[in-house]
Formats: structure tokens, sequence, C-alpha cells
């Protein structure tokens, strides 16, 4: 049995953690609203704290398979055209979501996705598209107020597991889990992940950790860290 979750003014949802555009330019990136993408749910719907990722250093590397590239690159690493996503599917904690495109707002923060629509995941879509060379940045909510949402079970992946994300040119970028990671909000490793790749990798955020009652957010954020495989 897990504590009661705590009490949350439903007419104050956390607040953004504020990334200046000039920071964008920097890391080639957009930044992500990463105190809301967890806004508490209403109290009769309680589902107890989301799963938590194994701490990093428990977590086995996974072996990716070796495979021709899926286009000529200079690491041999596979590479994709440039693709808006569809769809986004995790087999292993069942989720299947559409996309929305995210933008910078006029403060130049990136936008989150609707919380009215629990099942639903964002990109930004002035950066990389998944599946093309970098790193694609895939954000959603890990629950509102009406319960769980799209990345509830995140923290729950594992190296190894698949990310499938249907593009609008009819292929599918198939991801491999490197590692799955929780970082304190106050304490986020920007560089790492929003910083270039050579090859083409995946990021997906939400939010997890402890409640804070005072600040009415979430103390953490969890990362998925994950690179493409090659096509079968």
């Amino acid at each position: 049995m897990h504590d009661p979750a705590p009490t949350m003014d439903k007419s104050e949802p956390p607040q953004p953690h504020r990334i200046s555009a000039g920071k964008l330019m920097m890391i080639a990136v957009a930044a992500i609203l990463l105190g809301v993408l967890m806004i508490k749910h209403d109290l009769s719907t309680d589902s107890g704290p989301p799963p938590q990722p194994v701490p990093a250093a428990a977590q086995p590397g996974a072996s990716p398979p070796v495979a021709p590239s899926a286009s000529p690159d200079p690491d041999g690493a596979p590479v994709m055209r440039r693709s808006q996503p569809v769809r986004i599917k995790i087999p292993r904690i069942k989720v299947d979501a559409p996309f929305i495109g995210l933008s910078l707002n006029a403060s130049g923060v990136l936008e989150v996705p609707p919380a009215a629509d629990r099942n639903l995941a964002g990109w930004y879509e002035d950066g990389v598209t998944p599946g093309a060379r970098g790193n694609a940045i895939v954000l959603g909510h890990v629950d509102t107020m009406m319960g769980p949402a799209v990345f509830w079970g995140l923290g729950s992946l594992k190296p190894g597991d698949t990310v499938e994300i249907a593009r609008a040119d009819g292929s599918v970028a198939r991801f491999a889990v490197d590692s799955v990671e929780s970082f304190p909000k106050d304490a986020f490793p920007d560089e790492r992940v929003y910083g270039k790749t050579t090859d083409a990798q995946l990021r997906l955020i939400t939010c997890g950790g402890v409640y804070d009652k005072k600040a009415k957010d979430y103390t953490d954020n969890v990362v998925v860290f994950a690179h493409l495989l090659p096509p079968t």
C-alpha cells in the first residue's frame, strides 16, 4: 500500500523550467517543459507513484545487433532521412499513441502536449526527426489529473527494450533502449541529453521521483536513452 497522493491545487499547475532560446541554440535542441510533464492526477484515481528506473550502475549494457547500415554513414551506423513521426509504440509498457508537433512559445520555451489527452506524445518539430542523425526529443505526460498518461511506465523500461516510431513516409524507426535514468530537475544533464550525436538516437522524457508538496511538482525527470536499430 502506498501513501495517499499529495493534494494539488488544480488552479495552480506545476511551473515549467524555463530555458532561453539562446541556450536552445547552444545545445541544438529545444528545452523541455519538464516541470509540467507530470501533473498530479485527482485523488479519486490515484494509482500510486509511477515506476522508477533501476539505478544506471545496475543496468546491464545492451548489445545492439550488427547489420548493414540503413544508409551510407561514416560511422557505419544506420541513419534515416528526415520524416515526421506519426505514432509511437513501446511494446513492453503497452504504449501506442499518436504524435503532436511541439514548438517554442514567445518566451522561447517548448510547449508540451495538451494535458486533456492522456494518450499523446510530443516531439520538437524544429529538431531532429526520429531516425535521422542526431538526438530526437520525444516527451509526454506521465500522468494528469485524470489518471496515468502515455509515459506512465517509462521508468520500468530496461536495456534492450524496443521503441517503434511510425513515420509519415511509411517507414518505421526502431530503437533499442540503452539505459533508463532519473535525474534531479535541479541537476539535469543538458549536454548529455540534448547534445549533438553523429548517429541516430532517441530521448524519451517525462517526470518522476518524489512529489514535492510545497513546490507542487516532482523532483526528478526520467530519461530513456536509445539508439536506432538497422532495418530488418
